[in-house]
């Protein structure tokens, strides 16, 4: 029988996906430990785990993945014998307007990571990736764990460069790392550069909604909570050196969610605006997540139509949240991104 993990490293812990799993994990594992390494930059928050600060099982540590002798320090102090690494630099505009970030964080931060998980003998490394990896499909299809490499942008060419980073420790070094690449998530804590946020802010201000291009583009929505399940699972019981694909398998075109939201609100479909089409825009992703349901049982639990429901309902109750944390250097950032392409910047 394969001994419990003590003590996990998540980097990364204060953002969206990570706070979220943080959240989880503290409820599902009470003997396990959680030593949460984030660098605080604009996406992360305290104020998304405010509820686990206090928790003796949660250390909170400020500081960057790519701070080798930090890092070093932390594995060896907390006895960590597990990392799961959410850290990362995840917007692909902001990877357009400025990529150099990306590949420092993404790539760089990941290699850290690695070196000292293999120095201090860490049993095991799961790399929280995406399905941006794949490039884009057409009209059919789903992207599999076997699915060519083919990244479109600055940020999904520098989380392919991580993945492979990841692959390599293990085939050269031994090093049990498991690879996850999922589909676009969407829930509670998400800060509001991403789309579903951006939209229920805006409509809730009574304010233009940008879509991009002819809104026909196709994601498939995974809940943030099916997620972070999956990769528990994958961390407790994937084989080493795999890659799981997690998908929720909730196509739907970016149109289609801003009217979902508008109806929920009860908002008038007249606030959309379409503006110019980001550089480079994949046109569809879509998984398979045969593997994952196969090997480990994990199968999504959350319907979209439920799960948008919900997280609508989430912000409702939580603007105060939503306010604080768009303010400063997110005001400028959309006024960067969005005023040139024809919708109007949001009244702080």
């Amino acid at each position: 029988m394969t001994q419990p993990y003590s003590s996990i490293l998540v980097t990364g812990g204060a953002g969206f996906i990570g706070g979220n799993f943080v959240r989880l994990l503290l409820e599902r594992a009470p003997t396990v430990r959680i030593v949460n390494l984030d660098a605080l930059t604009y996406a992360g928050n305290l104020a998304s785990i405010t509820d686990c600060l206090a928790n003796p099982r949660h250390s909170f540590v400020r500081g960057s993945i790519t701070n080798s002798e930090l890092v070093a320090h932390l594995l060896k102090l907390h006895a960590v014998d597990g990392i799961i690494h959410f850290a990362a630099e995840s917007h692909v505009d902001r990877s357009i307007t400025g990529p150099r970030v990306f590949v420092d964080t993404n790539v760089m931060g990941t290699l850290t990571l690695l070196q000292e998980a293999r120095i201090a003998g860490v049993r095991r490394f799961l790399q929280v990736s995406t399905d941006e990896v794949y490039g884009s499909l057409g009209a059919d299809g789903s992207f599999r764990e076997d699915t060519p490499l083919a990244p479109n942008s600055p940020y999904s060419a520098s989380k392919t460069a991580a993945d492979h980073l990841v692959h390599a420790f293990h085939h050269t070094y031994g090093l049990d790392t498991v690879i996850t690449r999922c589909s676009n998530n969407y829930g509670p804590y998400q800060f509001p550069e991403k789309m579903i946020p951006l939209m229920i802010r805006n409509a809730l201000r009574d304010q233009p909604l940008p879509v991009y291009g002819d809104g026909l583009h196709v994601r498939d929505w995974l809940h943030v909570l099916d997620h972070c399940r999956a990769i528990w699972r994958v961390f407790s019981a994937g084989r080493a050196g795999e890659i799981y694909n997690i998908g929720g398998n909730s196509e739907k075109t970016n149109l289609d969610v801003v009217k979902t939201i508008l109806g929920i609100l009860g908002k008038p479909e007249s606030l959309i605006r379409f503006v110019k089409d980001r550089p480079g825009h994949d046109r569809r992703y879509a998984i398979d997540a045969g593997k994952i349901r196969r090997e480990l049982g994990w199968v999504p639990e959350v319907a979209f139509a439920a799960g948008i429901t919900d997280t609508v309902a989430w912000y409702l109750k939580n603007q105060a949240w939503l306010d604080q944390v768009a303010s400063g250097d997110y005001q400028h950032y959309y006024e960067r991104m969005y005023a040139q392409r024809g919708a109007a910047a949001p009244v702080a």
